[in-house]
């Protein structure tokens, strides 16, 4: 089971996540059928999520992700819960760029320029929403301007997807590091020198690394202090029952429409490819309801 641990240093100069996402992410190629540049993006959007959903209050809480890029993925959408469900869907999945001179995903070429929003649903009237420019396209690093612009707070975000020649899944993951208040360039002197003990996520992962382990590789030199652990796993929430309710929502006229034109209604889930069909039968008894 894939989960993430959070936690601080004991003297709270800094608050970290760390995350195996492994299975979820290839739950998440399986499910849309992921090129391996696609798995590389989609993956690692999928991850940013996850680390970023610690910062939900209640388990009922969500955050959504849209990537709007320029570039030929298309649009790219994550949504994290507070109970530690992801899931995620992108508009071209079928991509596939070269790889880089350097052997590496060229995720960069893949997202292209444009925008990235972070909509948090926290249960109030409206959810809230913080929109930044696309800095890097690598993706970790522009959750890190996110972060910086949304709670001018400095973060390092490292995330990574390693995908094997079978195109499944090798090693997924990340991690989030934030600098807390009162920080002093010597504390952030500190955290450059300790990242530089790192390869990439990914090794760490291949090489077997929990979370706990990454954490203790990365921050080394730091008293660290683990405050949770949370279970990961790709879920969608989807439901017949919810179907019906947007069927409804159109109201008598196109629904009517549907039934005489169509002889049926097939709604597909984009997160999950789960397919509900509604039989003209069924159509009529959503009309009925709105009398």
């Amino acid at each position: 089971m894939d989960y993430l641990i959070r936690g601080t240093d004991k003297e709270n100069k800094i608050k970290f996540v760390f995350a195996v996402t492994t299975q979820t992410v290839e739950k998440a190629r399986q499910i849309h059928n992921t090129s391996m540049t696609a798995s590389a993006v989609l993956g690692r959007t999928l991850t940013a999520g996850a680390l970023l959903a610690t910062n939900l209050k209640n388990p009922k809480d969500n955050l959504t992700i849209i990537i709007n890029g320029d570039g030929p993925a298309g649009r790219i959408i994550a949504i994290a819960g507070g109970d530690g469900s992801l899931k995620a869907y992108m508009d071209h999945p079928e991509i596939d760029l070269p790889i880089r001179e350097d052997g590496k995903i060229d995720v960069r070429a893949a997202v292209g320029k444009g925008n990235i929003s972070v909509n948090m649903d926290l249960g109030l009237k409206e959810p809230y929403c913080t929109n930044v420019p696309i800095v890097d396209g690598e993706i970790g690093q522009d959750f890190a301007n996110y972060l910086y612009t949304s709670d001018q707070v400095p973060s390092v975000v490292g995330l990574g997807v390693l995908v094997d020649r079978d195109l499944s899944i090798k090693a997924a993951g990340g991690f989030m590091i934030q600098l807390l208040p009162g920080y002093c360039d010597e504390d952030i002197d500190s955290l450059e020198k300790s990242l530089k003990n790192i390869k990439s996520v990914t090794d760490m992962i291949s090489k077997g690394m929990s979370p706990e382990d990454m954490a203790a590789h990365v921050l080394d030199g730091y008293d660290l202090k683990i405050l949770r652990k949370d279970d990961l796993d790709f879920k969608c929430d989807c439901s017949r029952q919810r179907v019906e309710k947007a069927l409804i929502s159109l109201g008598k006229k196109e629904l009517q429409a549907m039934k005489d034109e169509d002889h049926q209604a097939e709604v597909n889930c984009h997160f999950c490819k789960e397919k509900y069909i509604f039989t003209e039968e069924d159509l009529e008894k959503l009309i009925k309801s709105l009398d």
